[in-house]
């Protein structure tokens, strides 16, 4: 529309938001991707070894690894605890910068169990699993998904555990995004898209996937979506924090603020359409605040229902001596198996030097009972001084741990919503729909002692667990699909109830539990939603916002930025 500053405003540059700025700018919309976080690439070196060196060494490197803006920490890592009732407590690990959670995250890639395609919330809307299934293909293709080709003494010993379990069926090593080639630490051409991407270096093993990718072997979104997407036409605008996004009668005015310590500059950009990307958390606290505020009072009112921590919990094993396996080597997720049909446990780890996430642990202590955990924590270490005595040794715990993510698919949430302080909108949590999210997981604590016997570690979780606050590195829900503004916050096309030309498209559109890592998920569903914009002032087929929904063909964009030929092309699927 003449006289606005771009088509489509994207905030957030993760899965959803790349998908976004790529696949509408193929499709001849002016797009500008708001990134609250810095950049860490250099999009004018050629050198792929040059090209990340402003990510993080090591998790010590707190000025690119933490995120605190307000204290000048521009990192890579969000560390959110999300406050309220009992039992519905959460501490939030997410990524910032641009490529969002890409550049944090531990590039597992798998697509979910049958169970979440026949979630009760959207079942019957149509056959997710079927409609899905191409964007599932496509998103594999732009990630680069390849099974990881190493096993380590970390899985070796998980798949004993598997077999004493009885689940020895369940073991594979893991999908990830990475690029092996044919030589650790070679450097090559484009290997997705035909030329139309970057020089990349093969993968070292060097175990820092989680405190991004120096090399520029792991996949992040800034060697597909976003590299593609800004070549083609998109602005990157870091270190720009979206505020508001306020209805005017040609679009929506967006105000944005500079990040970092006050005072900082504030100005107004004018759009058609504005993509929410912002993360689960992010998006979240923006759109509860603007309804809260009177800002965009048509959102539905289960803004924040259905709000999943995947049913997770991060436990893990640590060996007290020096000497033995270095469980830093290797992609930081290696493997996986499921000690029963709705729980998946991975052995993750952290790079050489990366030992700042050793500050969270101690002992593992389980749930229920009438003693409060904490109280039965401290009676162990009475009787065990010296586990004590080994929790402030941070010397290469890296090297000494396999960290035990797990995840689970049962149907359980809280509900969150906004809460005005002092210090302005924060969100709260309280126990939602289905079972209560669980504040410890029997059958993992079980795994995970088993894994310390094969070991020879001791079994540990967190400080938090202690309080019955779980962590999830994967925070998804909130803005739920449904058939109504009654049932859900967006269509089924990821168009925002109440308000036209509003749309979400990062995990909080993600409407059940996976039990799975979530980022190919992400990717699929903002594939599939893209699919169906048309092309920049053509008719758009999908029908009218809040009409019944019907399966839309997806519409080839006039400009596609990878060559047919190659490798992740885009394939469109009738």
């Amino acid at each position: 529309m003449a006289g606005l500053d771009y088509d489509v405003v994207v905030i957030g540059s993760g899965f959803g938001g790349s998908v976004a700025a790529l696949r509408l700018t193929e499709k001849g919309y002016r797009v500008a991707v708001l990134e609250a976080g810095r950049r860490f690439d250099d999009p004018a070196s050629e050198s792929p070894r040059e090209r990340h060196r402003a990510l993080p060494r090591t998790s010590w490197r707190s000025r690119s690894y933490l995120w605190a803006p307000g204290l000048g920490l521009t990192g890579i890592q969000r560390i959110h605890l999300l406050r309220g009732e009992k039992g519905a407590r959460v501490l939030v690990l997410a990524g910032a910068g641009v490529g969002g959670g890409s550049l944090v995250y531990a590039n597992t890639l798998y697509e979910p169990p049958r169970a979440f395609f026949d979630d009760p919330q959207w079942r019957h809307i149509t056959d997710w699993q079927a409609e899905l299934a191409p964007h599932y293909d496509q998103a594999r293709r732009m990630l680069g998904v390849t099974v990881n080709p190493t096993m380590t003494p970390a899985d070796e010993a998980v798949r004993k555990v598997a077999r004493r379990m009885g689940r020895e069926d369940t073991f594979h090593r893991t999908p990830v995004g990475v690029y092996f080639g044919k030589r650790p630490g070679e450097e090559t051409g484009d290997p997705y898209f035909g030329g139309a991407g970057p020089r990349r270096v093969t993968c070292t093993e060097c175990g820092s996937c989680m405190t991004g990718c120096r090399a520029g072997a792991k996949n992040m979104l800034t060697e597909n979506y976003l590299y593609l997407a800004e070549r083609a036409g998109a602005r990157i605008l870091p270190m720009t924090t979206a505020t508001a996004v306020r209805p005017t009668p040609g679009g929506y005015q967006v105000d944005v603020l500079a990040t970092g310590p006050v005072p900082r500059r504030r100005r107004t950009l004018t759009t058609g359409q504005v993509v929410f990307a912002a993360g689960t958390y992010g998006t979240q606290k923006l759109l509860h605040r603007m309804k809260a505020d009177g800002t965009l009072p048509g959102l539905s009112d289960r803004l924040g229902a259905l709000t999943r921590t995947n049913s997770e919990a991060i436990l893990g094993v640590e060996r007290f001596l020096s000497r033995g396996a270095d469980h830093s080597r290797g992609v930081a997720i290696t493997s996986s198996f499921h000690p029963d049909d709705q729980t998946h446990i991975e052995p993750t780890r952290y790079g050489p030097g990366s030992n700042a996430m050793g500050m969270l642990r101690t002992l593992l202590v389980d749930g229920g009972g009438r003693a409060p955990r904490w109280a039965r924590a401290a009676g162990q270490l009475a009787r065990r001084p010296w586990d004590l005595a080994r929790l402030p040794n941070f010397r290469h715990w890296s090297r000494r741990t396999v960290i035990a993510l797990v995840m689970q698919s049962r149907d359980n949430s809280v509900t969150v919503s906004a809460h005005r302080s002092m210090f302005g909108w924060k969100m709260r949590s309280r126990r939602g729909h289905g079972e209560p999210s669980p504040t410890w997981i029997p059958v993992a604590h079980q795994a995970v002692r088993m894994l310390a016997e094969e070991l020879g570690g001791m079994a540990g979780g967190t400080w938090l667990d202690l309080f019955n606050i779980p962590t999830t590195a994967h925070f998804i829900g909130g803005c739920a699909i449904g058939d109504s503004p009654a049932t859900g916050v967006i269509d089924p096309y990821h168009r925002v109830y109440g308000h036209d030309g509003l749309h979400v498209v990062d995990g909080s559109a993600v409407s059940a539990n996976l039990g799975v890592n979530p980022s190919l998920t992400i990717t699929a569903q903002a594939e599939r939603a893209m699919a169906a914009w048309p092309n920049h002032g053509d008719p758009d087929p999908r029908p009218p916002l809040g009409a019944a929904y019907q399966q839309v063909s997806p519409v080839a964009p006039k400009s596609p930025a990878v060559p047919s030929d190659a490798p992740a092309a885009l394939r469109l699927v009738h």
